[in-house]
């Protein structure tokens, strides 16, 4: 009688120096074929002729199909992302043989709107850290900037109205969306939390953390500011200051004491980021629409401006009031949707909406984030 210890084929032992020694030749064969894929990377870009810009290259869609290619290939033991991580990077190094590309984010440098800029553009594209999420609509808005990357809702808090309004108005469009799990960190330069008297941070972080600072700091002052960056340069001025921040903050900002981490109320702390460009791109075969839409004072006009989604089979993400600022009491919706605009059931929902709005405004049909 036979058992599956029996069948199973003997694993050859190497030494450690073998094992180095394979290591090193899978280096110099990885090393060799990144090469090779920039320059194929630099061929294609010779292919489309003599553009302008970093930008003219730059194609969302593609890099979604590539990154999940290479979640549909993977059999381990590397996690998926993990790998989408060191791909991101290569085809970020790649694009950047032509011209880095400028994101504009929520500065200074450290805060979790560069995370997310390095998550989706790889650290090969060139941040511009701005004061603002408006600063940043219009460095894009003025060509300063490529894209932008400004956060748009939190899994706990909800949604960032700042972002949502600058849609009423600008021209720009949703080009990509990024999910970035935020854990936040109690920073300050003694590393002690009993001599922590006031706590920095900015006011969705500081919300995000109101039941353990409630329970572990109740009598400290908590001081909101326009970004955890900022938290992190005030509190390395004082021993009896802190700061919440992520890691990188502390790092670029010289508070190397992390007093306790991962403060965050919710395990599950995400925050979804819009990256924010000039222009819709083609489908990537997996993609999201967002819309706003002015409705008309008229009984029953909710209905039947989401009628036409469920009559076309299309899954509908995300809807939200927002004051119109076109009058009292007016309002808009936005609405994310499932598919992309250039797909005729999304195209036909569309026409659908017309008699029971004042206004459709297409803000973007992009990728959906890669998990």
């Amino acid at each position: 009688m036979t058992t599956d210890t029996d069948n199973e084929t003997p694993q050859p032992q190497f030494t450690l120096a073998e094992a180095r020694t394979r290591i090193d030749g899978i280096d110099r064969t990885i090393q060799e074929l990144i090469a090779e894929r920039a320059r194929w990377a630099h061929q294609v870009g010779k292919a489309k002729g003599p553009l302008a810009a970093a930008i003219d290259y730059y194609r969302p869609e593609r890099e979604a199909q590539v990154l999940r290619m290479v979640v549909d290939r993977n059999d381990g033991p590397l996690g998926d992302d993990v790998l989408v991580r060191l791909f991101r990077e290569i085809m970020s190094a790649c694009l950047a043989q032509q011209e880095p590309l400028k994101i504009g984010f929520l500065g200074p440098e450290g805060t979790f709107s560069q995370q997310a800029v390095f998550k989706h553009f790889g650290h090969s594209a060139h941040g511009l850290p701005l004061a603002s999420i408006e600063e940043v609509f219009q460095e894009v808005e003025a060509g300063n900037a490529d894209f932008g990357v400004v956060p748009v809702e939190n899994s706990g808090q909800g949604t960032i109205q700042t972002t949502l309004d600058m849609f009423l108005t600008s021209s720009l469009k949703i080009c990509g969306e990024t999910e970035l799990r935020v854990h936040q960190y109690l920073l300050s330069r003694t590393g002690k939390l009993e001599d922590i008297e006031r706590v920095y941070s900015h006011p969705q972080s500081l919300a995000q953390c109101k039941t353990w600072l409630r329970a572990n700091l109740p009598n400290a002052e908590k001081i909101a500011v326009s970004s955890n960056a900022e938290a992190a340069r005030r509190a390395r001025n004082a021993d009896d200051a802190a700061a919440i921040a992520g890691a990188s903050a502390g790092h670029v900002y010289g508070l190397k004491h992390v007093v306790i981490d991962h403060i965050e109320d919710r395990p599950d702390n995400t925050t979804r980021f819009l990256v924010i460009g000039r222009e819709i791109f083609p489908p990537s075969g997996h993609d999201r629409t967002s819309v706003l839409v002015f409705i008309k004072d008229q009984p029953g006009a909710l209905f039947h401006v989401l009628s036409p989604f469920a009559k076309h089979g299309i899954s509908m993400n995300r809807i939200e009031s927002r004051p119109s600022h076109q009058g009292h009491w007016q309002y808009a919706f936005f609405i994310d949707i499932g598919g992309h605009v250039e797909e005729d059931s999304v195209r036909q929902a569309l026409v659908e909406l017309e008699p029971f709005t004042t206004q459709v405004k297409v803000l973007g049909s992009y990728p959906v984030a890669v998990p």
